[in-house]
């Protein structure tokens, strides 16, 4: 997972079911690495959640993603992206 770009993967939750995500954006926050992810088919989304927030984490010399549950750091990080995107959007004005 070195590279980052407009792509998708199949991740399975704790029941055994398969979702697919989209990639939508990376960035740095104090020293981590977080990746926004929009689910690919809206029926797979849970209680209308359209974005996934992950960190890239190291285990056993391997590089996963792991869903970030730190409730006030998912908020910090999801307006980080949020103002991403608002950049992206207004930059030509």
């Amino acid at each position: 997972m070195s590279e980052y770009g407009s792509d998708f993967i199949t991740l399975t939750d704790e029941d055994g079911n398969e979702v697919e995500l989209e990639h939508l954006d990376t960035l740095e926050y104090e020293g981590e690495t977080y990746m926004a992810f929009g689910i690919a088919d809206p029926e797979d989304a849970e209680d209308e959640v359209a974005v996934v927030i992950m960190t890239a984490v190291e285990v056993d010399g391997e590089e996963m993603l792991e869903e970030v549950q730190d409730e006030a750091l998912l908020e910090e990080v999801y307006g980080l992206f949020l103002e991403r995107i608002g950049e992206d959007e207004g930059g030509d004005e």
